[in-house]
Order: C-alpha cells, then sequence, then structure tokens
C-alpha cells in the first residue's frame, strides 16, 4: 500500500475512535504505533523499534524515550509521545530535546497522533533545534507533505538527502506562518508595501489606518473568492461532458454531492460551510474546521472532533435553522437564507474561542 493510502487509513479512523482515547498509551496503540508501520518499520521487532528507549544523560539515568527507531544497528529517529488531546503548541519539548544530545539520532518527532513535528539540529551540531524543521496532520495534510514524509520511510531513509532539504522546508515553513499572521492582522510594513503601489499621496498615519481595514476587507473577499472558484471547479469537474437537453418545465434539481448511507450533502449546506471557515479566518486556522454531515443535521467541528461542535446546520426541512453552540449547549436559530450565518459571526467566533482557552 502506497504510504498516502496509508495516511489515510490511519486518518479515516481518527474521528472514530478520538473520543475514547483518553490516556497516551491509548494514543500510541491507536495513532502511533500505525503510524511507524506506515513508514515501513516493524514495530513488534525490538530490534527495529524500541520502546521506551533509556538514554542516560549524565548523572540522570534511566531517561526513556518512548520510541526509538533503528536502522543498520544506529539510531535514527527518536519519537517522544503525547495523548491526542495535548496541544503540541504549549508542550515543551524539553524532554526531546536531552534526548537528542544524549544519542546519535539526527532526527525526533514530537507527536500526539495527530500532528506530527520533525526536529534536527540545523543551528548547531547535536543540540536539537528549537523549532520543527516539518510538521504534517494526517487529518490535514497536502500531496507535498507526504511526498517529504517518503524521506523518513525505512526504504527511502537517507540521512543526507533529508539534511538536504531541511533547512530549506524549515524557513519555507516559518515564512508561511509569517504570511498567515500578516494576513490575519497585517502589521503596519505590510499595509504600506500594498498601500503604496495604490496610492500616490503621501502616506500619513491615517491613511495607513484607512488602508489597514481595506486591506483586512480585501484579504476576506480575497479568500472568500478562492473558496467559491475551488467549489465550482470541483463541482464542474464531477458534471457530465455532454448534458441532455431539459424540457422547459421541468423541476430544477438543486446540485447535490453523492448520497452515501442515506446521508445527502446539499449546496446549501456547502455555502454554509465555506461561510462558517470565512467568518473563522481571522480566529483560527480554517484548515481545523470540518464539516460533518449527518442524517439529522450538517455538523461543523474543530479540529474533526465531537466534542468541539462550532455550529450545526439544520437545513433538512423547509426552515433552515443554525445551531449556535454555547457552552457545548445548542440553540436554535431560524434564518432565512445561507447569508444570515453572516449575522452570529461574533458567536461563532465566541465558541472557538471557549475551546482555544
Amino acid at each position: 500500500m502506497d504510504l498516502i493510502d496509508s495516511i489515510k487509513g490511519i486518518a479515516s479512523r481518527i474521528p472514530k475512535q478520538m473520543d475514547h482515547i483518553q490516556t497516551e498509551e491509548a494514543t500510541k496503540n491507536a495513532f502511533i504505533m500505525p503510524f511507524i508501520s506506515a513508514l515501513g518499520y516493524d514495530v513488534f521487532n525490538p530490534l527495529e523499534v524500541i520502546p521506551e528507549f533509556t538514554a542516560d544523560i549524565g548523572t540522570k539515568k534511566g531517561e526513556k524515550v518512548d520510541y526509538a527507531i533503528k536502522k543498520d544497528n544506529d539510531i535514527i529517529i527518536l519519537i517522544e509521545c503525547k495523548w491526542s488531546g495535548a496541544d503540541l503548541h504549549k508542550e515543551h519539548a524539553s524532554q526531546l530535546y536531552r534526548y537528542f544530545s544524549a544519542t546519535e539520532a539526527r532526527f525526533a518527532i514530537l507527536t500526539n497522533g495527530i500532528d506530527y513535528e520533525f526536529y534536527s539540529d540545523i543551528d548547531e551540531p547535536n543540540k536539537m533545534d528549537a523549532k520543527p524543521f516539518f510538521s504534517i496532520n494526517v487529518l490535514h495534510f497536502e500531496d507535498h507533505q507526504i511526498n517529504e514524509l517518503k524521506k523518513f520511510t525505512k526504504s527511502a531513509f537517507s540521512l543526507e538527502d533529508i539534511l538536504t532539504t531541511a533547512s530549506t522546508l524549515k524557513y519555507t515553513g516559518a515564512i508561511k506562518k509569517i504570511l498567515d499572521e500578516e494576513l490575519k492582522n497585517p502589521s503596519e510594513a505590510f499595509v504600506r508595501f500594498f498601500t503604496a503601489k495604490i496610492y500616490d499621496r503621501r502616506l500619513t498615519q491615517q491613511v495607513i489606518e484607512q488602508f489597514t481595514h481595506i486591506v483586512k476587507e480585501a484579504r476576506i473577499q480575497f479568500v472568500n473568492e478562492q473558496i467559491n472558484e475551488r467549489l465550482k471547479s470541483a463541482l464542474s469537474a464531477n458534471e457530465p461532458v455532454s448534458q441532455i437537453e431539459q424540457p422547459q418545465e421541468s423541476i430544477e434539481i438543486t446540485e447535490i454531492q453523492p448520497e452515501k448511507d442515506g446521508i445527502v450533502t446539499t449546496q446549501d449546506e456547502i455555502d454554509g460551510y465555506n461561510i462558517v471557515k470565512a467568518i473563522l479566518y481571522e480566529t483560527v486556522d480554517v484548515d481545523r474546521v470540518i464539516m460533518r454531515d449527518t442524517k439529522s443535521y450538517c455538523g461543523i467541528l474543530l479540529d474533526n472532533n465531537n466534542r468541539k461542535p462550532i455550529c450545526r446546520l439544520h437545513f433538512n426541512c423547509a426552515q433552515k435553522y443554525l445551531g449556535v453552540i454555547t457552552e457545548k449547549n445548542e440553540e436554535r436559530i431560524e434564518i432565512d437564507s445561507v447569508n444570515d450565518i453572516f449575522k452570529y459571526a461574533e458567536r461563532i467566533r465566541a465558541t472557538i474561542k471557549e475551546y482555544e482557552q
């Protein structure tokens, strides 16, 4: 099985098992061991994957790292595991940092079974960098990330090849984060860059403040247009090349997604999902906002987690309702059209802030 198919298989099981995973050990068994296996390493062979690997550090004896991966009798990767509900942004990698210096490994992974952060010693030899050079979320990944991940598989592992691209990956990722932050909260320098290209007069502080709002609005419109364009492209790709002309009196059919297990995702639900993502663009990474349709309603979740509902779209009857979540309780609100969701933008953002506290 190809790596991307293996990762998709792991990802498909996570939403079903997530609510039942309450410990680090359960996370290892359900999510992390299958990930290591997908990379081609035998998790049941202690000569290849060593659980609870002892890494004595100076006077500290018995320090253990969750997994150490060996190839040709050399330790090549250290893996430190956290519970699947842990936020790696808040988890410091101090333990992993100590282990790294005590072994010959050049790569270390910090993971909660969903997010995987890859570290090396790019900045200073034998000293683990403070920031990862590569990250991947198994629920939301791009094809280019799988191509990078393949370099860590047993069959393709090459220390030189990975180190050659690690520096580029690290700085590319850093630039993407800066761009993301600038798009959410544009700095004065960012605003000046664009304003200077379209405004011929003197850039006073008042002008900068005015264009700060314009840049934000332009960014929102640009994102919405990109989402709509991709949606149109995806829908048109599914249309047959030629269609039989229907009589004028025929009933207009609403464009829908394929039916699966009796669940039909309508165009209104797709539009509602895109509106919620547009509302949350400045609040959270929209890749974390996931739509999960059911027979009774269309749920929009944070991190595809049933415990983190953002809102619900009750669009399966003549009267549309928006289910707004407050302290995990749902309030159903009548709406006349999908665009009415924008009226409740602040309440939707407030739900996210409750989860992110």
